[in-house]
């Protein structure tokens, strides 16, 4: 018991990939969602005035979004189990006027990405779109089809492979491309080939540099923190409704299924580097620390087209996720956009692993210069202001795209925005410390709250405050003043609800899908009282079966409880029987260290298990009884191991976000 507990502690490996795939029955997303708020008379009116500003719909952007469509799918994907992963009418809903509980822009933009299909974009290079967030690329070679980033998933890859099989021809699969290493566009890949097919015909799988690295390791030490903060930025848990889930900024959702990688068997590392696949010319442009650590994009000369990855989608992007991650370099980010301007300029044809195509080399340039002047002037004018005293959440205020920028669809905030980014560049060079004394060493947040409280003149008092703002279509004041009485008393009712119909109305006005999406998760949990169920490790053994080991031991290393090792030395042998790995593991002054060596002598105990053993373990695939047998042995002290496994706990992965944590 003791073994399969300190091992589980592990797990915090699995993070935000896990989080972000866990399925969840209707049923359940309608306990989880009770109904929300009206769109108040403030909301609809803010509406109005959105609309009347917003460009209207490019017929252009219109035509390129259906443009080459050869057949739309229908009925759902499902997992083993049946339950439903991925439902193309999901979305249908999204026709029409705007309703008033939606951002008329962001609706506008989630008409165009919730189109689903096959569609063809050029001779010989096809998308299918609207099988998942991210779109699957094929490109015909000689022999068979050469596969662009295929999903998050095993069972949304496998539907949208039949699909393109069933109109385009049954081919085999000839190479496989991973633009970046985020796992919505690699997760599925073995829904496209198995790993024992592409070891056998030697299958080119290409990716960036440290794709490998950065793909399986992102996540690892904060992993359960941002798969819990994933489920909001997403909506994970949200009925997609008027009042609910819309869209996503990059794709109407994400599918939750099993998730899964290939080891890379090219490897772009140069700046520019030719390759021909399967009789089929490649230009990859290496563009690291951009959108993702490991990124790359690719021109196709036989084609004129150029695939930018996610250095452009068809909306702003993100500088720092919601979710969290490293911060992003929005000067690098422009600068490889301007370096595809002049290497691959000449392109009629632009297509993203996201959203749909452009077509026509004039409109190409425009989209092409307009993402990279996005990311370069919120740069320098956050550091202008930077360099002139101002603080981060004053630049956030002060800030606005010049009409070129702002009046441009494809560069708008439904996904990333102008204040949040501009946010992300001062924290990418100044970090968290704005400078005021007053905020490097403040007070725990329960306890400012249970201060301001008592000074506004308690509860009720704050409350009426906040219900007048409410009133008057104040909803960031209202939310600071109720964030006070739910962080002083999270139990207080009236508080709870009125934060809830905030956050319902400051959703229904976000222009950001992930913003919106935020707000309305914030509402539900509110509601509800419920924090979001735990992710299935088991949805993630092919992905952590390509994990390096050491992974694992850096993940427990953080996950050890500093507090109760401090009396603690202790050295603990660690070997893979399977694949000859050897580890040891000591604590010295309450730190967890590891070195790759041979056991040592002087260690308090071995211990040696299979590494698909422990993978078993980490998924819940392997119980107690399994524990006991050939796979596992134990040499020296059992007493200092099992005391060693105690130093750690399963990380929490349920901790509450807009109440305090416990």
């Amino acid at each position: 018991m003791l073994l399969l507990s300190g091992m589980l502690t592990v797990a915090v490996i699995i993070g935000v990939l896990l989080m972000r795939f866990h399925r969840v029955s209707k049923s359940r997303r309608a306990a989880l969602h009770p109904a929300s708020g009206d769109a108040t008379d403030a909301t609809a009116a803010a509406h109005e005035g959105a609309a009347k500003s917003l460009p209207v719909l490019d017929q252009q952007d219109l035509g390129d979004a259906h443009r080459g469509l050869i057949a739309v799918p229908s009925g759902t994907v499902t997992a083993k189990n049946g339950s439903v992963i991925w439902d193309f009418d999901r979305f249908s809903f999204v026709d029409g006027e705007a309703p008033v509980t939606v951002n008329p822009s962001l609706w506008q933009h989630a008409t165009l990405n919730r189109l689903s299909g096959l569609f063809k974009v050029t001779e010989g290079v096809y998308q299918l779109r609207g099988f998942d967030t991210a779109n699957l690329e094929l490109i015909e070679g000689k022999t068979g089809w050469i596969v662009i980033d295929p999903l998050s998933c095993r069972e949304t890859a496998q539907r949208a492979m039949a699909f393109a099989r069933q109109h385009l021809g049954n081919k085999p699969v000839s190479a496989v491309i991973f633009t970046h290493s985020h796992v919505d566009h690699f997760g599925g890949a073995l829904g496209v080939v198995s790993a024992e097919e592409a070891q056998h015909s030697r299958l080119p799988i290409v990716a960036p540099a440290g794709f490998m690295k950065e793909a399986t390791s992102e996540n690892i030490l904060v992993g359960p923190a941002m798969g819990r903060r994933a489920t909001w930025q997403f909506g994970q848990y949200l009925a997609a409704s008027e009042r609910g889930l819309v869209d996503s900024g990059i794709g109407s959702t994400l599918a939750f299924g099993d998730i899964g990688i290939l080891a890379p068997t090219v490897s772009v590392g140069q700046p520019y580097q030719e390759l021909t696949l399967d009789g089929i010319r490649f230009t990859f442009q290496n563009v690291p620390d951009t959108e993702a650590p490991a990124e790359m994009a690719f021109y196709l000369p036989d084609f004129n087209a150029y695939c930018g990855a996610e250095l452009m989608n068809q909306t702003m992007h993100q500088i720092l996720t919601l979710r969290g991650a490293k911060c992003r370099d929005a000067l690098r980010w422009a600068g490889h956009i301007d370096e595809a301007l002049v290497h691959f300029g000449q392109a009629d044809i632009y297509f993203g692993v996201h959203n749909w195509p452009v077509f026509g080399n004039a409109r190409i340039v425009t989209f092409m210069k307009k993402h990279r002047d996005v990311y370069k002037y919120i740069h320098d004018q956050t550091v202008r202001m930077i360099n002139a005293g101002m603080k981060p959440d004053e630049i956030a205020a002060a800030i606005e795209l010049p009409s070129s920028l702002a009046r441009f669809a494809g560069v708008r905030g439904y996904y990333g925005t102008v204040s949040r980014n501009a946010r992300a560049v001062y924290q990418y060079y100044l970090g968290w410390f704005d400078g005021n004394p007053a905020h490097m060493d403040p007070l725990p947040r329960q306890d400012a709250a249970r201060r301001y409280v008592a000074l506004m003149g308690g509860s009720e008092r704050v409350v009426a405050l906040a219900t007048e703002a409410f009133g008057q279509g104040e909803y960031r004041w209202a939310a600071e003043l109720l964030n006070h009485v739910v962080f002083s008393d999270q139990d207080n009712g009236p508080a709870r609800e009125l934060l809830a119909r905030t956050y319902d109305q400051m959703g229904y006005s976000a222009e950001s899908a992930i913003d919106r999406n935020t707000y309305l998760m914030a509402a539900m949990e509110l509601r509800s009282g419920k924090n979001m169920p735990g992710a299935d490790p088991a949805r993630a053994a092919d992905l952590l079966a390509q994990m390096p080991a050491e992974y694992f031991l850096v993940s427990m290393e953080a996950a050890l409880n500093g507090p109760a090792a401090e009396n603690h030395t202790m050295k603990i042998n660690l070997v893979f029987s399977d694949t000859g790995e050897s580890f040891v593991l000591w604590i010295e002054n309450a730190v967890l260290h590891h070195r790759t060596a041979a056991p040592d002598k002087d260690a308090n105990a071995t211990l040696t298990i299979t590494r698909k053993l422990l993978i078993k373990v980490l998924t819940g695939d392997a119980g107690i009884k399994d524990l006991i047998g050939d796979d596992v042995s134990v040499a020296g002290s059992r007493l200092d191991l099992i005391r060693f496994l105690s130093l750690f706990k399963k990380p929490v992965r349920t901790f509450p976000i807009v109440t305090p944590a416990q």
